[in-house]
């Protein structure tokens, strides 16, 4: 007899291959010693933060006994935290924005919800480069929703417009971009967002509702070599910003972040009325009081992002030493090299033979690649190294 509803029970099977390798990774750790794995699975920041997080819980902690300290606010946040956020955000994307624009929400995914909740009708359909983070297509599953995917441009993903201007439908809603991208650590150029811009202006202009640009952008701190960031912004009147403070402010947890409309859409008042109920009906409510309050006193802070300079050269070198094929990332704290032998799978377990933990490419819609994720002690950096020449011979001597 089955307790939980079909859909949950076959997202089950196909769950996300970053926890699973993650509970591999415990179970390793438990029979070798946690000193001896190699553990690259999940993107969980392990950097202070920085010292504005100390300085906002040393204000709460202040005033926790003013009875409102934690209680209800206005459910997009509360309004001078919004006043701040939407200064620090006008420079950042280079587009004035107001107070209006912004609402808060629980992490980037609680504001992915909440906008896919606003605007999908049962079977409307979200177009998304390829490879993409393994949990869209389940929030749109939320929704009724369909993830359609299109594979970015082969070797580098850079976005193939044409691709996406041929997945285009009646049921075409949005289209969902990730930059810097996990788990490519690709940054979309400017010439490529205008060119989508023109391309989303050119299909509303055809469509009975209006299309989406959504941006989701929690690695946009961490860029390399003196890449930048473009905004969407600036491309797209329809479009919308969504991100969090999990990797900048290392609040992964606190599951702090924001909505962020473009100023100049047509249709911005009402759906920001529609986020902000969504957010009320899915159970959120609000965003949480405590990570309020705290990047309230951060704003315009991050963690050392030198670190993760660092350690991308280290295993870069780690795996260029070691014969394997790979785009150096332009920003997030991610690589995706080509799996030795081309099936990803296979290869992940044989890494897994050799004490080192990485995702299969499949799970992220990029099969004979595999994701390694660089926000690690140094230490598992160098302790690599051995394993993943290791699992390079052994492809090797297989192929002999």
């Amino acid at each position: 007899m089955a307790v939980l509803s079909q859909q949950i029970g076959d997202f089950l099977t196909k769950s996300s291959w970053i926890r699973r390798m993650f509970d591999a990774g415990a179970e390793l750790k438990r029979k070798h010693g946690e000193e001896k794995v190699c553990d690259f699975s999940l993107g969980n920041p392990d950097l202070p933060a920085p010292s504005g997080v100390k300085r906002g819980l040393e204000r709460i902690a202040s005033r926790a006994e003013d009875p409102y300290c934690f209680g209800y606010m206005q459910n997009p946040g509360f309004p001078g935290v919004r006043d701040r956020l939407a200064k620090h955000l006008s420079g950042e994307q280079g587009v004035s924005v107001a107070r209006e624009d912004v609402m808060l929400s629980c992490g980037a995914a609680g504001g992915l919800n909440c906008l896919l909740r606003a605007v999908l009708e049962p079977g409307e359909e979200v177009i998304c480069p390829t490879p993409h983070f393994v949990e869209y297509g389940f929030y749109l599953s939320n929704h009724g929703g369909t993830l359609r995917p299109v594979p970015a441009k082969e070797g580098d993903f850079r976005l193939d417009i044409e691709a996406i201007e041929r997945a285009f439908t009646e049921r075409t809603r949005m289209v969902l971009i990730n930059s810097p991208n996990n788990p490519t650590g690709q940054i979309y150029s400017e010439e490529e967002l205008k060119e989508l811009g023109d391309l989303l202006r050119r299909m509303n202009a055809e469509s009975s509702r209006p299309v989406l640009l959504v941006s989701d952008e929690p690695y946009r701190f961490l860029t390399f070599d003196g890449h930048e960031v473009p905004s969407v912004l600036r491309f797209f009147e329809n479009s919308v910003v969504v991100s969090s403070f999990s990797k900048n402010l290392s609040l992964a947890g606190e599951r702090i972040g924001y909505v962020l409309l473009h100023p100049d859409m047509p249709f911005k008042s009402e759906l920001m009325d529609g986020l902000v109920y969504t957010n009320r009906i899915l159970g959120y409510v609000n965003a949480p009081t405590l990570g309020q309050q705290i990047i309230d006193e951060a704003l315009g802070e991050e963690v050392d992002t030198s670190v993760y300079v660092r350690r991308r050269d280290k295993l870069a070198d780690i795996l260029g030493r070691a014969g394997y094929e790979f785009h150096p990332p332009k920003g997030s704290f991610y690589f995706f090299p080509k799996a030795p032998g081309g099936d990803d799978v296979e290869f992940t377990r044989i890494l897994q033979d050799e004490l080192v933990l990485a995702v299969p490419g499949s799970g992220f819609g990029g099969p004979g690649h595999f994701r390694l994720s660089f926000c690690v002690p140094d230490r598992v950096i160098d302790n690599s190294a051995p394993g993943f020449q290791r699992a390079m011979d052994r492809i090797g001597d297989s192929d002999k």
